[in-house]
């Protein structure tokens, strides 16, 4: 996921989708009741220029699945029927849930330090890692630098296509974080970095002897049969079927076919992992319904934070490890976290007792901020009404 503050922002890139025309009619038929609404939100937040939107809504009742826009800008088929989907920063919920798992089994604490666990790997230019825990790191409170703005300065599509086969190694990705100074004291405040999750995906591995892919998938997507649900590192290419993403770099300029992700970025355990909306969707009913975590430990990933107001939340917005606390308008609140990427965005989000949960998936990103904010407006209308009314 691209963002230091804000799941949809980042500093090289504006946020959410085209504002192009829109890109097709309904991809599906328009159905009467609470779907007609689902369905109507979805093509609201294609006609802010997004090329495709897919929702999958999911209730004790019943499921909701719409599609609104084309699959692609050339064939303009519909928009894949539960394809894959790259789930950006939503990994790093996997990731936290794996840590935490960790936690309930005594192998680690939450209080412990990075030095502690990965000696010497955060030091330099005042970064000192006896000052900073696991739970900053799943919080973002370390003050950490972002390593994303060392790996892509430029944002452009020629930068894009010159360097997009390059990969890092975790080890890489933080020793660029440690050429900056730290944001913050350890613990004091809250901003979004990636360089967190890179390294707790390296204390997973330090603790267990194996990587946090094959700890994700032992204790996550086979006890969940998440089938759908891979964890392919720096591997390009996206399962069939999909949906295009398409980003557009400039203002009016073009948009650009990006499903071939910017390696760099997310390549890890900060945001490499790929599903679908069935199976993110079971992955976050399962947490919150304590499937995954002891009582204990899915209480301290749900003890929140405030998240600044000037971070792009909403309002009131409240940061736990690995999960988010965002309100809605009927009362009470979600859980949730998203992931965006060169021309994706996707965001999943579930009622706190995990009776209602939603993904969508958005497949384009516009380089104009007054259309990313459409987007934004568009996207939290649609989760907030898909959980707040009744099926």
């Amino acid at each position: 996921m691209i963002f230091r503050r804000l799941w949809l922002s980042t500093a090289v890139l504006a946020l959410a989708v085209s504002s192009l025309p829109s890109a097709a009619a309904s991809a599906a038929p328009r159905p009467s009741g609470t779907g007609w609404s689902v369905q109507r939100d979805a093509d609201a937040l294609r006609d802010t220029g997004v090329t495709g939107v897919a929702v999958r809504l999911e209730t004790p009742r019943r499921t909701i699945t719409v599609r609104s826009g084309v699959r692609d800008l050339v064939t303009r088929r519909p928009v894949s029927n539960d394809g894959h989907l790259r789930l950006g920063s939503t990994t790093k919920t996997f990731v936290a849930t794996v840590v935490l798992q960790l936690v309930g089994e005594k192998r680690i604490s939450l209080e412990q330090t990075v030095e502690q666990l990965l000696p010497g790997v955060v030091s330099g230019n005042g970064n000192d890692g006896r000052a900073i825990t696991v739970r900053d790191l799943l919080q973002h409170t370390s003050g950490l630098s972002d390593y994303i703005y060392d790996v892509f300065p430029d944002p452009s599509a020629q930068t894009y296509f010159a360097d997009r086969w390059r990969a890092y190694r975790p080890e890489e990705l933080v020793a660029l974080a440690m050429r900056h100074k730290p944001d913050f004291p350890a613990g004091t405040r809250w901003a979004y970095s990636n360089t967190n999750y890179v390294l707790a995906g390296m204390i997973i591995e330090e603790i267990t002897g194996r990587t946090w892919e094959q700890q994700v998938h032992d204790r996550i997507l086979r006890p969940l049969g998440l089938q759908r649900t891979d964890t392919p590192g720096t591997k390009p290419f996206l399962p069939h079927p999909h949906t295009a993403n398409y980003q557009q770099f400039t203002v009016d300029g073009p948009m650009v076919d990006t499903t071939i992700p910017y390696r760099p970025f997310d390549s890890g355990a900060d945001g490499s992992m790929t599903g679908t909306a069935r199976d993110v969707n079971r992955f976050f009913t399962a947490l919150a319904n304590g499937r995954l975590l002891k009582p204990a430990e899915l209480a301290a990933m749900r003890t929140t934070i405030p998240v600044p107001e000037d971070s792009g939340h909403p309002a009131d917005t409240r940061d736990g490890l690995g999960l988010f606390f965002t309100p809605l308008s009927c009362g009470g609140g979600y859980l949730g976290h998203g992931g965006s990427g060169f021309g994706y965005v996707i965001r999943a989000a579930t009622t706190t007792d995990g009776r209602r949960t939603v993904t969508v998936s958005a497949h384009s990103r516009s380089a104009d901020p007054r259309t990313a904010a459409r987007q934004e407006d568009a996207l939290r209308n649609l989760i907030d009404h898909a959980l707040c009314r009744s099926t």
